[in-house]
């Protein structure tokens, strides 16, 4: 567990950092898999726009710990799922290679009387289709409960 409290000169140098990012190509048997695995038909093949994070988050180009590690946290640290907001511009299809790239977009600390200090870390990635065009986007917050010199 990481008990040095980030400054929030640190947390807010943070914005504007950039996933390493990678490509992934939507196959049918995956989308499948993912469909069923959330408890959406799978007969809604890869339109559905839950699939927009997961096919985000699985090529961003870390794992959760490399991006909890951004901000100096870990699994241990407990950081939670914030607000989810999803784009689709043009529906995802079988076959098609996306790229995908994203950023930090905002981060910041705050305090609340029954969980102390926390951190809400928000960050935004693209799916690039194979035309050029981002097809899609996912906003996501993390939030980083902190405790001030130790567990």
């Amino acid at each position: 567990m990481s008990t040095a409290l980030l400054s929030e000169t640190d947390l807010a140098a943070r914005v504007g950092t950039t996933f390493p990012g990678g490509e992934v190509r939507l196959e049918p048997w995956w989308v499948h898999l993912a469909l069923d695995a959330i408890g959406a038909d799978p007969a809604d093949g890869p339109g559905h726009p839950a699939l927009v994070f997961l096919v985000a988050t699985g090529a961003m180009g870390w794992d959760w710990a490399d991006l909890f590690a951004v901000f100096d946290a870990d699994e241990q640290d407990g950081p939670m799922a914030g607000e989810t907001a999803t784009t689709v511009h043009t529906p995802l299809q079988f076959g098609t290679t996306y790229r995908v790239a994203g950023e930090i977009i905002s981060a910041r600390r705050k305090e609340g009387r029954s969980v102390g200090v926390f951190d809400i870390v928000s960050y935004r990635l693209d799916l690039i289709g194979e035309t050029g065009d981002v097809d899609a986007s996912t906003t996501n917050s993390i939030i980083f409960p902190r405790r001030r010199g130790g567990a």
